[in-house]
């Protein structure tokens, strides 16, 4: 059964409610390939440089969106995970973000 939720892309792997979850590292490839077939999707990612590197990586637009986000059972999220730790109150450049290297997680909430 496809699921019909909206995906939601975060700038780090939170949990947002209780419940099950599954995370596992994917490529860039099937991360487009999960946007692409999304029937929408939701931006929670708080910083614009940020927002501006996934756009481009994903080719499609993902906004810059200060929200508070809550995953629902069933529903996926695609993390977005800097390779290393920033240093306290810092807000990354473009150039920063690329020089400190990402990967991308799936993030499902199972119930």
């Amino acid at each position: 059964m496809e699921n019909k939720q909206p995906i939601a892309i975060l700038n780090g792997a939170i949990i947002t409610a209780d419940g099950e979850y599954s995370c596992r590292t994917i490529s860039l490839e099937e991360s487009k390939k999960l946007i692409q077939q999304a029937p929408k999707i939701i931006s929670a990612v708080g910083h614009k440089a940020t927002a501006e590197v996934i756009s481009d990586l994903l080719e499609t637009e993902v906004t810059l969106n200060r929200i508070n986000f809550h995953q629902e059972a069933g529903q996926q999220a695609l993390i977005f995970k800097l390779n290393s730790r920033p240093p306290e109150g810092i807000i990354l450049t473009r150039d920063e973000i690329e020089a400190f290297g990402y990967q991308f997680q799936l993030l499902s909430r199972i119930s």
